[in-house]
């Protein structure tokens, strides 16, 4: 006698969000700073130029606008909507940050592309962190809302 067996698939293994959004939001703090703060001292001290550090900072102050008004939702990390466009903000900052890196591999000092460096691998890494985050998040389009009452 033939045994029926009812159609079984995998379970799929819940992997977990806590230590990846953690990952993000020190690796999001960490760029921050740097780009508002540690970019502009450091270029002004390996630049032979020595660009004004104020200066720097209201201008980076300045590009942050749109990163500063996302990291609410960096820093809860529990909306995909949210992330999703956070990740196509980060992906712009990333775009632009390998850029100036490639700019200035001709012709600056090693110490200035070390400080370009840094900061487009803070953004690959915050870029790899939304997109690890955004896979383990449930899905956006097979949720059930509960009817109102």
């Amino acid at each position: 006698m033939a045994t029926i067996r009812p159609n079984t698939k995998p379970l799929k293994t819940v992997k977990p969000i806590a230590p990846i959004s953690q990952r993000l939001k020190v690796t999001w703090l960490i760029w921050l700073v740097y780009r508002l703060l540690g970019l502009p001292i450091f270029i002004s001290i390996f630049n032979p130029s020595s660009p004004d550090i104020v200066g720097g900072i209201a201008w980076q102050a300045l590009w942050l606008v749109p990163a500063l008004i996302l990291t609410p939702w960096i820093l809860r990390g529990r909306s995909p909507y949210a992330l999703l466009i956070s990740s196509m903000f980060t992906l712009v900052y990333l775009g632009a940050s390998g850029v100036v890196l490639f700019t200035r591999i001709y012709g600056s000092s090693w110490a200035e592309i070390a400080v370009y460096l840094a900061d487009f691998l803070l953004l690959l890494a915050i870029n790899v962190w939304l997109f690890i985050l955004l896979k383990r998040l449930p899905s956006m389009n097979n949720v059930v809302k509960k009817p109102r009452q």
